[in-house]
């Protein structure tokens, strides 16, 4: 059984840093892409980022190319988001979600498992 936990979301300020976490168990976590996404009151679940399975791919949307980072450790089935320079627009519930096999994961495609999700509110 799939599971992932996502962590580390709270109340920044606007400028400020967040470092999110996803613990995955129940899978071969090095053989899947992994991805986070977002979903802000009134709005639909967006794709924010991904990574392939050996980390060596990583893509982003737009909005938050150059702001966030994602990376993964296999050794600890974890994939984390660096959040820089957030904004309020950036206030969400962020979830992360099990990708592709042997995949991109990029723009959202191929994602069976989400967490439970982390709120993440950038405010001042």
């Amino acid at each position: 059984q799939v599971q992932l936990v996502e962590s580390g979301g709270g109340l920044v300020q606007p400028g400020g840093s967040l470092r999110l976490s996803c613990a995955a168990s129940g899978l071969i976590f090095s053989t899947y892409a992994m991805g986070w996404f977002r979903q802000a009151p009134g709005k639909e679940r967006e794709f924010v980022a991904s990574i392939n399975p050996n980390a060596r791919g990583t893509y982003y949307a737009d909005s938050v190319k150059g702001r966030f980072t994602i990376t993964r450790d296999n050794a600890k089935n974890t994939v984390y988001l660096q959040m820089k320079s957030l904004k309020s627009e950036d206030t969400a519930v962020y979830y992360c979600g099990r990708g592709p096999l042997y995949g991109t994961g990029e723009r959202g495609i191929g994602y069976a498992y989400w967490g439970q999700g982390t709120q993440v509110t950038v405010s001042s």
